[in-house]
């Protein structure tokens, strides 16, 4: 088996992968494309490993370990989506810069001055 093959996809799926996650605003389309790149790294691993004849195949073993955490990492990230879309109703990147409490970080925003003024405005 050339190596070339498997290398040449590898890199083709981490690329995009790569552009998924800098062009895309949807957050679950951002960790399908971070599943992508690790896909692309096991790919890697299991070709080096069966390039060099591994006897003790530490490729298949470190890939084994990194779909061990990507599955984790999809399971944290997904439930996190899920929190986030049900206290702010949207799953943008942008829109969702802050951890806090939308209503706090509105009040925040909103100036000292600017609450007195809207009084005075009514009267």
């Amino acid at each position: 088996m050339h190596l070339a093959y498997p290398a040449v996809l590898a890199a083709l799926l981490f690329s995009v992968g790569v552009y998924g996650v800098l062009a895309r605003r949807n957050v679950i389309l951002v960790l399908m494309s971070v599943e992508l790149m690790l896909n692309a790294v096991n790919l890697n691993l299991v070709a080096f490993d069966a390039w060099l004849r591994d006897s003790l195949h530490a490729g298949q073993a470190l890939t084994l370990f990194t779909i061990t955490i990507a599955a984790a990492e999809i399971g944290l990230g997904l439930a996190i989506v899920l929190l986030l879309f049900r206290a702010r109703g949207t799953a943008d990147v942008d829109k969702v810069t802050a951890l806090g409490d939308p209503a706090e970080s509105a009040a925040e925003e909103t100036p000292a001055g600017a609450e007195a003024l809207k009084g005075q405005a009514a009267a």
